[in-house]
């Protein structure tokens, strides 16, 4: 369907939902269907038998109104320059109803990174550093880590771009290892947050987190941290996959030992669990979404939630882990049937929290522990869902209508 293939128009289509619930005229947030910048770069790079692959590279700043903009890199082979330019919209939404001083940002290179050697990976982010590096800064841009990318590739990023500049700046990323200047916390911030936002919807909800049967759509390290977190809170996670498959267990499943097996890059396909049950592939992936289940957390890609999967869902409530994992039709078909469902702007919003921490402690040349991280990101979040969950019951509107309207409201305020 439209939605699935321009996810631009997707974000687009919130928006002026949202801009409507709050009687703004057209005039007043049109300029967030233009992001500011588009960049594409052409990224050769010598590949370990000697010939030289070109790959395309992309930039999108979205808004800059709020601070310097803000967003991951990710490696995948379906990047291309719709997507990124729907994530960094919804990167300046995002910062914007956390309550954060940046706008959006995002960018990406077409690229299987599984098919290329470490030293391929590292010649790859150092040109793309090169090249983006006109735009990107520590007050400009601030790229950080997306899917296929880690903490290393961000140290390379970094690296090279001091270089190209002519001085140390570790500002300009974060996602970065301890040792290069990251933030204690980082790492998990993404899945804690999902935790925190469960937490407070069923809280909000007059229910129980303990024992609250979830079903996860993805185990890196979101979804991954996200069961562990939950897990560890009396949740049972019913279900969860992988892009082998996924594995169910309607007494809950083992994920202490799912987590130690992840850790050493385990699929859930080469795990004996007792009492789970395996389902290889796009089946296990569609059963999972499909689950009886008190909570769905997509954690994945984009679009698993479509007009054609919608009206099956059994979970009540869905929050949001992954950027964009319900398309509009479907978005209407849950609502109609009286899901409640936290947006992605709001529920993954833990991660761009701490990577704000991390560019603060940097600017500022400080270091903060653990429990500092951990409780200023609980403070902000659950503010930030308190501001949403109002923002609902005073406008008898959906969640996600709630999160754009405060984050739209923020940005046309500040513009």
């Amino acid at each position: 369907m439209k939605s699935q293939y321009q996810p631009f128009e997707n974000a687009k289509a919130v928006i002026r939902k949202a801009a409507d619930a709050l009687h703004l005229p057209e005039e007043t947030y049109r300029f967030l269907f233009c992001p500011e910048r588009e960049l594409t770069v052409s990224l050769p790079v010598k590949m370990d038998d000697g010939r030289t692959e070109i790959f395309s590279g992309y930039r999108v700043q979205h808004s800059s109104v709020l601070g310097p903009c803000k967003g991951g890199i990710r490696f995948h082979p379906d990047t291309n320059m719709e997507e990124v330019k729907a994530l960094s919209c919804w990167m300046t939404l995002k910062c914007s109803v956390a309550g954060l001083p940046f706008g959006g940002g995002k960018g990406g290179i077409t690229v299987d990174p599984s098919g290329l050697s470490e030293a391929e990976k590292e010649r790859l982010t150092r040109a793309y550093a090169r090249a983006i590096a006109p735009i990107v800064g520590e007050t400009r841009d601030v790229p950080a880590p997306d899917v296929n990318t880690n903490g290393q590739i961000m140290t390379w990023f970094y690296e090279e771009y001091s270089q190209t500049v002519g001085k140390d700046c570790p500002a300009v990323v974060t996602g970065k290892p301890i040792e290069k200047g990251g933030s204690l916390g980082r790492s998990e911030a993404t899945g804690r947050g999902v935790w925190l936002i469960c937490a407070e919807l069923m809280k909000s909800l007059g229910k129980e987190l303990r024992g609250a049967r979830v079903a996860i759509q993805g185990n890196g390290n979101v979804g991954g941290m996200t069961a562990k977190f939950l897990s560890e809170a009396g949740s049972k996670i019913v279900a969860l996959s992988d892009v082998s498959g996924a594995l169910f267990c309607p007494d809950g499943l083992d994920i202490a030992k799912i987590h130690e097996c992840s850790l050493s890059h385990r699929l859930l396909s080469t795990l004996d669990l007792p009492g789970a049950t395996f389902v290889p592939g796009d089946e296990g992936n569609r059963m999972l979404l499909e689950a009886d289940a008190d909570l769905l957390i997509p954690a994945a890609m984009e679009n698993q939630i479509t007009a054609e999967n919608a009206a099956r869902i059994r979970a009540p409530y869905i929050v949001e882990a992954a950027n964009g994992p319900t398309t509009v039709e479907a978005d209407a078909i849950l609502d109609a049937a009286g899901k409640i469902v936290v947006p992605d702007i709001l529920a993954n919003s833990g991660g761009v929290t701490v990577s704000y921490f991390e560019w603060k402690q940097n600017m500022e040349q400080e270091r903060w522990t653990l429990e500092e991280v951990n409780d200023r990101l609980y403070t902000m979040i659950t503010g930030a869902f308190a501001t949403v969950w109002q923002t609902a019951k005073e406008y008898r509107c959906s969640l996600r209508t709630a999160a754009y309207m405060a984050a739209i409201q923020r940005i046309i305020n500040a513009e």
